[in-house]
């Protein structure tokens, strides 16, 4: 099989390098500032905001490693799919590359598993958002706001691709200032310079002051990662989205290597700032969510609802970004026949309508239980899609170990972004991934998710292995009747 052909397989027919054309029907309609802003908002979910104060609770000032830890297996990640991604852009990301160096089994369940995390996911953003929206409007139900919302991001997506990018890009972009400004602000009031500030300027004091820097050991780090780990899905979302941008390569070869400082300021700057303006343990940073405690205490009016505009953007760039996701998924699994071909036709502006209304009508469905059975089947979807961010990493890794060897055989000049100390980091961090999996089981509270998510990883595996073994059976019978014939 000759190069070209063989990347053909893996979504670059070209084989030209920067190719702007996406070759499976989709339209170049996301431009360099919406991919850059995606890149930079992909990091920044609803969970930093909303989730931290839990975090630090359990783990105090230490909870600051148990974000390093989280943000250096991202990067890894990160860097293992830009690798695969910048040598062959391709809207279906992991699962095309899954398919390819594990087997079509693999990339049907990785595929799958992703979209179902994320449709689950829009239930779960749109609910929060409606929380804010009715506590501003009471006269819409909040079940009203959920359909509302939803309603308005869908037409939004399938107006085309450049409405999503121009969505996300000031959705992001709003996220993006309100954490620099917060970090700024922040450090001005640790060392006690910002006028007008209650604050009194402890400078760093807050982080050992209160019982050390680890007040409750080694072990909340690790229940911390436990705590932190799903705030940072999304971040491979740039990877999909390059297959529809000016110049794929480019893109995520510029995604890939700012994601260090996106964690370092986003996730690590601010979290620093609260630990050093509030001690660990101060009640608020619970009661009233870690950011809205860190404002209180600068002595910043109304920063409740400050924070409540922020948090809202938050949740309405990830329900944007996760119809997106989910759908551009369902399209590639249409295309590769692992899903109805319908999910695989795109219309005149390049966008696969049928595999976002698809994703939609689940997602609808999900908000619905959410109000309905909230204990039994919301809580179903809920808890058995949670380590689903984990398996996909787990398969990142392990596909860039069998694609570095198949791109250096076929295309070596097209691997222009290295995995660094291959393989050696990539193992490691499936190692660290695989034991995080590890210490959810052994954890009690954590323990339902691993399970059920591990329970419908292998229902759809086992789907995906069934599927495999039949197209090899008709595959080796339409050659044997084509002998005969012959």
């Amino acid at each position: 099989m000759s190069t070209t052909t063989t990347l053909q397989k893996a979504g670059d027919p070209t084989g030209e390098p920067g190719s702007a054309k996406p070759s499976d029907g989709l339209k170049a309609g996301l431009k360099n500032r919406h991919l850059s802003m995606i890149a930079i908002g992909g990091v920044i979910g609803a969970g930093l905001f909303v989730g931290s104060g839990g975090g630090i609770a359990k783990a105090g000032p230490a909870i600051l490693l148990s974000y390093l830890l989280v943000g250096a297996m991202v990067v890894f990640v990160m860097r293992m799919l830009g690798e695969m991604a910048a040598a062959s852009p391709n809207s279906g990301s992991f699962s095309a590359y899954a398919d390819r160096a594990l087997g079509r089994w693999a990339g049907f369940s990785i595929g799958w598993l992703y979209w179902f995390f994320w449709v689950v996911v829009l239930a779960v953003e749109a609910t929060a958002g409606a929380k804010i929206l009715e506590g501003w409007v009471p006269a819409v139900p909040q079940w009203g706001w959920a359909l509302i919302v939803m309603a308005v991001l869908t037409v939004t997506n399938l107006g085309s691709v450049a409405s999503y990018g121009e969505f996300e890009f000031w959705f992001a972009g709003i996220k993006v200032v309100a954490i620099g400004a917060f970090v700024i602000v922040g450090m001005l009031a640790v060392f006690g310079v910002l006028p007008g500030s209650d604050n009194p300027g402890a400078g760093f004091a807050h982080l050992t002051d209160t019982g050390g820097f680890m007040p409750n050991g080694w072990g909340s780090v690790l229940t911390g990662v436990l705590m932190v780990v799903f705030s940072f899905m999304g971040s491979e979302i740039v990877t999909l989205a390059a297959g529809e941008s000016e110049d794929p390569r480019r893109a995520v070869t510029k995604a890939t290597n700012s994601v260090i400082w996106r964690i370092g300021v986003f996730y690590l700057g601010s979290i620093f700032i609260v630990l050093t303006l509030l001690p660990w343990n101060d009640k608020s940073i619970v009661d009233k969510g870690s950011y809205v405690a860190a404002l209180d205490s600068i002595g910043i009016a109304h920063a409740g609802q400050i924070m409540n505009v922020i948090v809202l953007t938050a949740v309405l760039s990830c329900l944007n970004s996760g119809l997106y996701t989910a759908s551009r998924m369902a399209f590639s699994l249409g295309e590769r026949g692992d899903a109805p071909k319908a999910f695989a036709k795109v219309s005149k502006r390049g966008v696969p309508v049928t595999a976002i209304l698809g994703s939609v009508v689940f997602g609808f469905a999900a908000v619905y239980f959410n109000y309905t059975s909230p204990d039994t089947v919301f809580s179903f979807l809920l808890n058995s899609s949670g380590a689903i961010a984990l398996f996909v990493w787990l398969v990142i890794c392990l596909t860039q170990l069998r694609m570095r060897g198949i791109l250096m055989r076929e295309a070596p000049e097209k691997v222009t972004v290295k995995m660094w100390l291959f393989p050696y980091l990539t193992w490691a961090t499936a190692a660290m991934i695989t034991f995080v999996l590890g210490y959810m089981v052994y954890d009690k509270d954590n323990r339902e998710t691993v399970m059920l998510s591990l329970l419908v990883a292998a229902v759809v595996v086992v789907i995906g292995v069934v599927r495999s073994a039949l197209r090899r059976k008709d595959a080796v019978e339409a050659v044997a009747d084509a002998s005969v014939d012959a």
